[in-house]
Order: structure tokens, then C-alpha cells, then sequence
């Protein structure tokens, strides 16, 4: 199946959703994309429903609590399938992509397939029909990836003109494990946010009932880690949520738990978003 750039021009930009900026919060949710223009799925080996585990399904609408607070949310709706914003531009797979001999990344994500894009999974095997050349590949980061952070960055520059200290909230969903928490807090190990931001969520998940833990078995990916400098009053928190605790038992569709794991995220960017307040000396601001 040959290149088209005109392919690539179907997947969605990223989608900024403005707040009012009272609080010194942005919200971020890469990984719930659900538009498969009709070139993915040709490019596919078994087609979108092998594609479905990559997302995180509907965190773009469980933040919607949250977001009533006035919280900006930049969303990717391409969907990860096709490249992920939580990956290094530089995570590239060479069994994915088309590269010189010798090049590539050779980290444990790319090892494990979820490189910047994904080529397999465990169940699925092999997700893509050919290697996508690097006109492709650049046209996926022209047209969704750099957006995407480049929002992130401009809204965090944002909040920086109105707050001392400023938070990006990460938001995606992870699968059951036997023993896993149902919310797994990412701060990668310390470096991402100072201690109290990952102490101050983790004792709210807590009093909603919540099992939590940090950086347990999720750090915090490249969005994170791009994005979080404490020492210049940018925090940044991943937040993994156990996608039996808001969806049903066919996991595509919300569940009994759907509003309780909003009022989560909701909760988490309030008391978040006033203790940076607090911790600056500064009023909330008026509209």
C-alpha cells in the first residue's frame, strides 16, 4: 500500500479544551483517541479491534468533573495506534519503521513493542502489515505528536503567568493486575513533581476509598518527564486508574463506577490545585 502525505492528514490535531485558569492546573489525556481513519485500519493486520487495547477508553470523558473546575485539557484524538504522545520522539522501533541498519532505540518499551508507534501486543502479535517509511513517520509527528506537546507547553506557560507553581495532571487508564493499586500515581520516582504533589493525591485517593500507590508499576512516561521541573515550579503527575473502576464488564462502555472514578480526578485536581495555592501565598484568582 503506497504513501499518501493526504492519508496522514486525516488523523485529528490535537484538541485544546480552554479553562479559566483559576486554578494552577492543566490536564492532559493522550491516549483516548478513538477516530481509525479507514488507511490505519487497511495498514492493520486484524483490523480496529485489535487496536482497541492500546487505548485508554473514555478518560477523555471521565475528566469531565474536572474539568468543570475551570481546568484547561489538552486531548489527543488520533488514536494511539497511530503514534503515541506518551513516547520519546526518539523511541523508534525498527521493526515498525523503516530506519538505516543499526538504528533505533533500544529501551524496554520499544523492546516491548510500545514504541512511539506501537507494533505489537500481547494477544494481537504483530499489529502492522508493512514498516511505515519516514515520510510517514514525520508526517504522524507533524500533524499530531509536536502539536500536541507544543499545547502542553504553551498552556503550562500559560498558568505560569498567573500561579507560582503549576501542575500537569496525565491522565490515562490501566488494565487489572492481581495486587496492582487501582490508582498508580507517576512522578518518576521524584524527579517529575516535588513529594508532596504524589503525597497530597495519593492521601486524597485514599479518603475516596481508593487503593494507591506511586511509581508502582508505573513511573510516569515521556509527557511526564518532558514536561515536570519542579526546581522551576512545574509539576507533573501520571495517574493510572484501574479501568474496572469506571468501566463495564465489556471495558468499551462506562460502568457502574464511571461518576466515583470521575469524582476521583476531580477531587485529585481541587485539592492539587489549592495546595499550590496555598503553598504560593496567593488568592484564588477572580474571573
Amino acid at each position: 500500500m503506497p504513501f499518501r502525505s493526504s492519508d496522514v492528514g486525516s488523523l485529528p490535531p490535537p484538541r485544546l479544551v480552554p479553562g479559566s485558569g483559576r486554578l494552577p492546573i492543566l490536564l492532559s489525556v493522550p491516549h483516548a483517541g478513538r477516530n481509525y481513519p479507514d488507511w490505519l485500519l487497511r495498514l492493520s493486520r486484524r483490523g480496529q479491534a485489535s487496536l482497541h487495547p492500546l487505548e485508554d477508553p473514555l478518560v477523555d470523558r471521565l475528566v469531565w468533573r474536572a474539568q468543570a473546575l475551570g481546568l484547561t485539557c489538552v486531548i489527543a484524538d488520533a488514536p494511539r495506534a497511530a503514534i503515541d504522545c506518551n513516547r520519546a520522539e526518539d523511541e523508534l522501533d525498527p521493526s515498525v519503521i523503516a530506519l538505516p541498519p543499526g538504528a533505533g532505540h533500544d529501551g524496554w518499551r520499544v523492546r516491548a513493542g510500545l514504541g512511539l508507534v506501537p507494533g505489537r501486543l500481547a494477544g494481537s502479535g504483530e499489529l502492522w502489515r508493512r514498516r511505515i517509511g519516514p515520510a510517514e513517520l514525520e508526517a504522524r509527528l507533524a500533524g499530531v505528536w509536536r502539536p500536541y506537546h507544543q499545547l502542553l507547553a504553551d498552556q503550562l506557560a500559560e498558568l505560569q503567568k498567573r500561579h507560582a507553581e503549576v501542575l500537569l495532571l496525565d491522565c490515562h487508564s490501566m488494565p487489572w493486575r492481581a495486587g496492582q493499586a487501582e490508582l498508580v500515581l507517576g512522578d518518576r520516582h521524584g524527579r517529575s513533581a516535588a513529594p508532596f504533589v504524589t503525597d497530597v493525591a495519593r492521601r486524597t485517593a485514599e479518603e475516596a476509598g481508593f487503593r494507591a500507590a506511586a511509581n508502582d508499576p508505573y513511573a510516569g512516561g515521556h509527557i511526564v518527564a518532558a514536561h515536570g521541573a519542579p526546581d522551576r515550579g512545574i509539576h507533573a503527575l501520571q495517574l493510572e486508574l484501574d479501568r474496572r473502576c469506571y468501566l463495564d464488564a465489556g471495558g468499551m462502555a462506562p460502568g457502574e463506577g464511571f461518576d466515583r472514578s470521575a469524582r476521583l480526578v476531580e477531587a485529585i485536581a481541587r485539592t492539587l490545585g489549592e495546595a499550590l495555592l496555598d503553598r504560593s501565598g496567593l488568592p484564588l484568582a477572580a474571573e
